[in-house]
């Protein structure tokens, strides 16, 4: 595991000192090597974190004649059969690393090679005879891939941070912004700035010397399944499920260094340890993390399945002062980042890594087989389709009409949507009616207006809008297409390799998504039931007390915090005039929404963490100062 840096320059010889530069700014994503190689205009290094081939897998690494060159973050877990495949025909190895098969795969394939790649991976390959670089990013997007074409040249990084090092300097983006203040993330193919974007999850991209650049893709998430085909046999799926489980877990446990998982106390990480377990001659390292509150408190639960398969467990519980972290939070994101579970997934990395340099991890299950709570309630708002267009009007402007206060008013805005899908994403994230209030309307009139007249469904799910109008379908599409890897996969990324953990998602394997796309709807969730078949195909490994309590997510106690240890932080902060004179919320509006979170009237945690990672990135990371942003 690693993160990688580099550019190529339109005119001019490329510099060493500015790709170590770059690299040095994520040195924590691989404290044990760094490598530079540069090529007339073109610079490319990397900082490794030593997991496979600890002796020879130093990178840059090269083709048998040296005109291909490769730097590498992530893991290929099928890389030994591509390397015999690779041998017979012809290639020659210097190490054991999986670097190295890349290398070749590309040489021998080149994009069509990514087709057969099973793994996580963010690479860039410098062809000296092409006179090209070119970039791929695996298909879930679990390891990042930034990059900015401008005049001068082309450039990329694994964070956002390594393009300062460079000497760039960008401007921020408002339409990414309007896009956080929805979602509370900074989707994929968007970044705060208006010159730099990700690769997006599944794509492949050419650089040529001569400023010209070629795209694609290599793979799309598959869309779910609406009914089940004549030939559907549930039992037979079941046993398929399983023997896929176990395989995907199965090859996520190959490391020359120890290993151990997060353990969680729910169904998947619970499930992906008692796989392990199954699989290993050795009793498996687990991590899990508690809190004082009881009602975010899984370690009885994480407890139960550690002394079931005998595991080497710990456990550590998560204090109020815990939010010493927050500075570091923004500073590793590189971007406004509004998801506080990034509290515990730092805090369960740290202590992870004091054991181990690779965990497993649960993510992906609710996503893919219909974990989340709101799912149940989705045939309701399909339900909503026979109110007539003009009733939707009235609703809407009624809606706009009431005051802020009064309560039902997002649920008229909710159900005066058109389609089932925006009405999901209306109810789920961020309320219409309640950005109408939070934000500066001069500010919003520097965003492209055609931008913000689009619904949330059609900037991030034009495809899929298309194949289907199973509202089911759309929601676990968008949570899937969207939602996991803007905001799940961002935070596991940056949370564990801040602390120099790599984590591996067996239930992100693209083998496993396929097969659960391939998946009726019914079969995942049924009768009120969630992730209904793969708790069923895995259910006698697990303790009967753990398959049936609810669902309690991976949360901090925020609500709590914000009235105690975090208000005089949180007040001097968003109350103050440094972030009212940016000019992007209405400082009236935002007054009110810490008082009334401070007096109970109303749980604005989320809001207001929101709202706090926005100025503190300012602060800590773009370094602005109080001026309008434009």
């Amino acid at each position: 595991m690693c993160g990688i840096a580099g550019y190529a320059l339109r005119n001019g010889q490329a510099d060493p000192r500015t790709v170590r530069a770059m690299c040095g700014r994520i040195r924590h994503r691989g404290p044990d090597d760094e490598g530079i190689y540069c090529d007339g205009g073109c610079g490319i290094g990397m900082r490794r974190l030593n997991v496979i081939d600890l002796q020879t897998g130093h990178q840059p690494i090269f083709n048998e004649d040296g005109t291909i060159a490769i730097v590498f973050n992530g893991e290929i877990y099928n890389y030994r059969e591509l390397r015999r495949d690779l041998i017979a025909h012809g290639h020659r190895f210097t190490t054991r690393s999986d670097t190295e098969t890349l290398v070749h795969l590309y040489e021998e394939e080149g994009v069509a090679g990514l087709s057969k790649l099973r793994g996580m991976f963010a690479f860039a390959v410098r062809d000296r005879k092409r006179r090209t670089l070119f970039l791929a990013r695996d298909r879930y997007g679990k390891k990042p891939l930034h990059y900015a074409a401008i005049p001068g040249g082309f450039y990329f990084a694994s964070e956002l941070k390594c393009l300062s090092a460079a000497g760039l300097s960008f401007d921020v983006d408002n339409e990414a912004l309007r896009l956080y203040f929805q979602l509370g993330y900074i989707p994929d193919p968007w970044t705060v700035f208006r010159q730099v974007r990700k690769l997006p999850p599944g794509s492949w991209m050419i650089a040529h010397d001569d400023g010209h650049i070629e795209s694609g893709k290599y793979w799309e998430l598959p869309a779910p399944v609406d009914h089940a085909p004549p030939e559907w046999n549930e039992e037979a799926a079941k046993a398929r499920l399983r023997e896929l489980f176990d395989e995907c877990v199965r090859i996520r446990m190959i490391a020359d260094v120890p290993l151990g998982a997060f353990l969680s106390g729910g169904i998947d990480s619970s499930s992906v340890v008692a796989s392990m377990a199954l699989q290993s001659a050795e009793p498996v390292r687990t991590f899990s993390i508690g809190f004082e509150e009881a009602g975010f408190n899984e370690l009885p639960w994480a407890a139960e399945v550690a002394r079931l398969y005998k595991t080497e467990h710990h456990e550590i519980v998560v204090k109020p002062d815990s939010v010493d972290l927050v500075g570091r939070l923004v500073r590793h994101f590189d971007e406004p980042f509004g998801d506080s579970s990034a509290i515990p997934t730092y805090i369960v990395s740290e202590f992870a890594a004091r054991h181990v340099k690779v965990a497993l991890s649960g993510d992906g299950g609710d996503e893919l087989f219909g974990g989340y709570q709101r799912f149940a309630a989705i045939e309701k708002l399909k339900g909503l389709d026979a109110v007539p267009q003009f009733l939707r009007r009235v609703m809407s402007l009624g809606a706009d009409a009431l005051p802020y206060s009064a309560f039902g008013k997002n649920y008229l805005r909710m159900i005066s949507r058109p389609t089932a899908i925006d009405r999901y994403i209306e109810g789920n994230y961020a309320p219409h009616f309640l950005l109408n209030r939070l934000l500066d309307p001069d500010w919003e009139g520097r965003a492209d207006g055609e931008f913000l007249r689009r619904s949330m469904s059609h900037c991030l799910l034009p495809d899929i809008l298309a194949k289907t109008a199973d509202p089911l379908t759309q929601a676990m599409y968008f949570e899937t297409a969207a939602n996991l890897p803007g905001d799940m996969l961002v935070k596991v990324d940056r949370m564990s390799m801040a602390n120099s953990l790599e984590v591996r998602c067996p239930l992100l394997d693209h083998k496993l998504g396929e097969f659960a796309a391939a998946l009726p709807n019914a079969s995942k969730i049924r009768d009120g039931k969630l992730k209904r078949i793969l708790v069923e195909a895995l259910a006698d490994r697990l303790p009967p007390n753990l398959l049936n309590r609810p669902k309690m997510g991976f949360g901090v106690p925020l609500a709590k915090w914000f009235r105690g240890p975090l208000r005089e932080m949180t007040w001097d902060l968003l109350a103050g005039p440094q972030f009212s004179g940016r000019g992007i919320v209405s400082p009236v509006f935002v007054h009110e929404l810490l008082e009334e979170h401070q007096r109970g009237r109303r749980d604005n945690h989320t809001w207001i963490w929101s709202l706090l990672m926005l100025e503190l990135w300012f602060r800590e990371t773009y370094h602005a100062p109080a001026q309008r942003v434009a």
